[in-house]
This record gives structure tokens, C-alpha cells and sequence, in this order.
């Protein structure tokens, strides 16, 4: 399935887009997705442990505009915003 993850703040960082597109395997979770985030930007910086840090501390929210956990389940294309933290917490 293909993700179209919306960067905001610090994720800004990720891309010189607003957004990340990604493959993700099919029944997916948004653990799942989480990990490939990791892939991505272990290959493309190099295992930036801020980047990573980001990601892990980071809310997501789905298409409608809501907050979803790490068992949310995936079972389409579709857009999932990337929240992270502000101010550090």
C-alpha cells in the first residue's frame, strides 16, 4: 500500500517536500509504518538519531483529522499526518 506521510514541524526536516511517500506492506499497523519512517531515514541521513528520536516521540493522525495509535490498523492507500513533539515534550 502507498502512504503519503504529511511532514509537520520538526518532520519538516525529512523532505524538501511537505509530504513522504512510502510502501508499506499490506494489513499494515502504524507501528508498522512507524519502523518504515526509520528505514527511510536511516538510508537517506544516515541513521540521524535525532530524525529517529522524532519519529518516536511523534503523534499521528489520520486522513479524518484524527489522532491514531501504533495498533491502528492500515488497510488502504492513504494520506497519515506525522506530529511531532513541540517545545521538546
Amino acid at each position: 500500500m502507498k502512504i503519503k506521510l504529511e511532514l509537520f514541524g520538526a518532520s519538516r526536516d525529512f523532505s524538501d517536500k511537505d509530504h513522504i511517500e512510502l510502501d508499506i506492506g499490506e494489513k499494515a499497523s502504524l507501528n508498522d509504518l512507524r519502523n518504515e519512517i526509520i528505514k527511510y531515514l536511516d538510508k537517506k541521513f544516515h541513521g540521524n538519531q535525532s530524525f529517529i528520536k522524532v519519529v518516536k516521540s511523534s503523534a499521528f493522525c489520520s486522513e479524518n483529522n484524527e489522532i491514531i495509535s501504533d495498533n491502528y490498523k492500515i488497510t488502504k492507500d492513504q494520506k497519515i499526518g506525522i506530529i511531532p513533539p513541540i517545545g521538546g515534550g
